[in-house]
């Protein structure tokens, strides 16, 4: 995640003003440690706002801001005529799915298959998750679907696209998305449900790409540019 900074140059004050000028310069410390301090905070509430409202729930709260001031470090110096204060956004989270998540929704991605050739997507007939994970076809199998279902088996498409299906399986009358369960062992479907020949669980692609939903580095731009209104509210707080 990018960084808020600001950098200031120091004056050089000599004789009788060097007391004052010396004042001077660390209330603009204090007031650039506000600052960038209060600009992360602000940056962090943004890019959470817009994941949320990406339609990205709560993944933003994988994210986290911190700053000088936060930190207790304080100012940078930067040789004996310069210094300067800092914040940033970045991602707090430990769970490499999260972490993921966030790079592919904030600077897109393309997803490809980690085993084998084929990324299976599953299809609208059988559940799209298995705990807090997207469905695959060895989740299918680990989770007990292959008993509640039925087993897979290896298909190919007219477009040359493999997929796997499932044989003799009850649907739901209503056609109620995600219904597919095992038929009775005397091979009649369950009640509501009807009888199909063939259910297509998953449909192999080599790849996908996904778009970033949100523009991170627009929103760091926008606090970045807003920063000398902060510097300007933090000094009059420093001061008075």
């Amino acid at each position: 995640m990018p960084r808020l900074a600001a950098k200031i140059g120091r004056a050089n004050y000599a004789g009788p003003y060097r007391a004052f000028g010396l004042a001077i310069d660390r209330r603009l410390e204090l007031a650039a440690l506000e600052a960038t301090d209060q600009a992360a905070k602000l940056a962090l509430r943004s890019i959470r706002a817009a994941m949320q409202g990406a339609g990205l729930g709560r993944l933003g709260n994988g994210l986290g801001s911190a700053s000088d001031l936060s930190s207790g470090r304080g100012i940078h110096r930067r040789g004996a005529d310069a210094w300067s204060a800092s914040g940033v956004v970045f991602v707090r989270s430990r769970s490499a799915r999260t972490r993921g998540a966030i790079e592919a929704y904030t600077g897109g991605a393309d997803i490809r298959p980690t085993q084998g050739r084929w990324l299976w997507i599953a299809t609208d007939q059988i559940p799209s998750k298995a705990g807090r994970f997207a469905i695959t076809p060895e989740l299918y199998v680990k989770t007990g679907l292959e008993q509640r279902i039925g087993k897979l088996i290896f298909l190919k498409s007219v477009n040359g696209r493999p997929l796997l299906a499932v044989e003799n399986v009850g649907v739901a009358i209503t056609g109620q998305s995600r219904s597919a369960r095992s038929l009775k062992r005397n091979g009649t479907a369950r009640k509501g449900q009807i009888a199909k020949q063939l259910v297509i669980a998953f449909v192999g692609i080599p790849r996908t790409s996904r778009a970033a939903r949100v523009d991170v580095q627009s929103i760091m731009r926008a606090v970045q540019a807003d920063l000398p209104r902060l510097a300007a509210q933090a000094l009059e707080k420093v001061s008075s």
